[in-house]
């Protein structure tokens, strides 16, 4: 064989093993519940597809991770002390307790509500985890089968905790954590307040005086509460199963990458960190052919359109008075009404709508025929909308769905009601106006345009840097020096003092070589250089 035929074999097999490298790596997951599933779930289908070996760490009371043989993954299940039921009870209490006690009962009784089913969370969570550090057989199991990446929700904490136990890079996949508080103290990711809103405070990137203000102030107690949250909470558990101190921030700092599931067409412009990578709608896809039954409803409303709407489950936790007065304002408008609704049927329904348990709401929203979309703001609903260029009325409940409609609201796209407070009038009012005013649709293209135009689709953008991190073992090299520095390095106070020392010391020196110049220049003396005595002496 020739020497060029040679190295054309020696280059065909380098080929061969990269592939291999790329397409047989092993990933660990660490997965949250509900939407935070889906996502990773959608990730992890293109995984298997790519030839990848899953992981998924589960327990016996999840709600959402599939746990059959036919999922495509392997599945590791932890015992824990409580049950489905107990999960789902507490969820239902943090929605009745936005939807109905927040608005009517004072500040004080709400947040005592809020907080008690906060903690409840944590303590299932750290049940989790707890359970999770006891397998010393589990996690020998696993650092022998040598995983190339983790993957984890932090939302659902003690991913990143594994991963720093088996020495593994990780990855965070998240629309944000606690307020984005975690993004900020945690990933070092810049915010200033003077542009960049907390989330959670409904506020656009322009800001007045007063309004920077409570930007400022609401960054600050948001800090104090999560210092304090994971230092009572969290910060002892990582110093237990590390066996050093060890703070949860700092552990959470280490990830490789962060997968923000959001991108420029929802985001306000702001800085970024090399780590940090947009992968917003990673779950939208083109819209397929409805069902025979449901196509016929669709087209039985001539050109007027449709109206998609949709609170998921939550819409149980309304009250009936509520629901009778959204029907109302559906049986106002010309347009066919599909509505996902599992309650009691609303007395005031009107022809116009009709109720499902479930709809394909992807497919929905890329229907020809659909003209508004109804949603309460979660943001896997929201970036469908933006995909199909459907403009929307929001509903939004709890959680980050004010803020995230608040977005949607500032760039044209949608029309913002309070569903506790709102009439029918109202509801009725904001569906003709996004339907018949133009500039909502013309927005909301424009949104879809900007989502769209990207070089990469958010799903590919989201595998690449996972099967990044597994070639490269790592990316600590796209990390900022800013996680090795005090909080007073961060902020240069130490050369600010520094320099103003140095200043003190000039104008010190200055003014002292003044003073005494100044003496010998104007003291009057006699000839013989004594001084001058007074008159009267």
């Amino acid at each position: 064989m020739s020497p060029r035929g040679s190295s054309g074999v020696f280059l065909l097999v380098l080929l061969i093993l990269n592939l291999q490298s790329v397409s047989g790596g092993k990933v660990l997951v660490w997965p949250s519940e509900f939407s935070h599933w889906f996502n990773i779930k959608v990730i992890l289908d293109t995984l298997i597809e790519r030839g990848h070996n899953i992981t998924v760490v589960t327990h016996t009371a999840s709600l959402s991770v599939q746990t059959s043989p036919s999922a495509g993954y392997n599945v590791e299940i932890l015992q824990v002390p409580y049950t489905k039921q107990d999960i789902l009870e507490n969820m239902e209490r943090m929605l009745k307790c936005w939807t109905h006690d927040l608005p009517n009962d004072n500040i004080i009784t709400a947040s005592m509500k809020i907080k008690e089913m906060i903690d409840t969370g944590t303590e299932q969570n750290q049940a989790v985890c707890n359970e999770l550090f006891a397998r010393e057989d589990l996690l020998e199991k696993w650092r022998k089968e040598k995983f190339d990446v983790l993957l984890a929700d932090p939302i659902f904490m003690c991913g990143e905790l594994l991963a720093q136990k088996l020495d593994l890079p990780f990855i965070l996949s998240l629309r944000f954590s606690f307020g984005n508080t975690v993004e900020r103290l945690c990933g070092q990711l810049p915010a200033p307040p003077s542009y960049v809103p907390s989330i959670g405070s409904e506020k656009t990137d322009e800001m007045n005086f007063l309004q920077r203000l409570k930007n400022f102030l609401f960054y600050g107690s948001q800090d104090v509460l999560f210092y304090l949250v994971t230092k009572s909470k969290w910060d002892h558990l990582y110093t237990e199963v590390m066996g050093k101190p060890t703070t949860m921030c700092e552990t959470m700092g280490k990830a490789d990458i962060w997968l923000i599931r959001t991108y420029w067409d929802f985001e306000y412009p702001r800085p970024l960190l090399p780590n940090f990578k947009f992968v917003g709608g990673l779950h939208c896809k083109p819209a397929k052919p409805l069902s025979k039954e449901l196509e016929k409803f669709v087209q039985s409303s001539g050109d007027h359109g449709i109206v998609v709407f949709s609170l998921v489950s939550m819409i149980n936790n309304l009250t009936m008075e509520r629901a009778n007065t959204i029907a109302s304002a559906l049986g106002q408008i010309p347009q066919k009404v599909v509505w996902r609704y599992s309650g009691k049927t609303p007395e005031t329904l009107a022809p116009n709508t009709k109720l499902y348990d479930w709809i394909p709401q992807n497919d929905l929203l890329g229907h020809p025929k659909t003209k508004a979309f109804i949603t309460h703001g979660g943001t896997n609903g929201l970036y469908e909308a933006i995909y199909h260029g459907v403009p929307m009325v929001g509903l939004p409940l709890f959680g980050d769905q004010p803020d995230n409609m608040m977005h949607m609201k500032t760039k044209g796209a949608a029309v913002v009601l309070d569903i506790n407070t709102m009439e029918s009038k109202d509801l009725a009012d904001a569906l003709k106006t996004v339907i018949n005013n133009p500039s909502y649709k013309e927005s909301i293209m424009r949104l879809s345009r900007i989502h769209h135009d990207q070089p990469m689709k958010p799903l590919d953008q989201a595998v690449f840097w996972i099967e990044f991190v597994m070639r490269n073992k790592g990316a600590k090299h796209l990390r900022v020096q800013a996680h090795d520095l005090s909080w007073y390095q961060y902020h240069c106070l130490d050369v600010v003092a520094f320099l103003l020392s140095v200043v003190a010391l000039i104008t010190f020196l200055f003014i002292k070589t003044c003073s005494f110049f100044f003496r010998k220049c104007f003291r009057k003396t006699h000839p013989d250089g004594k001084a001058r005595k007074n008159k009267k002496e």
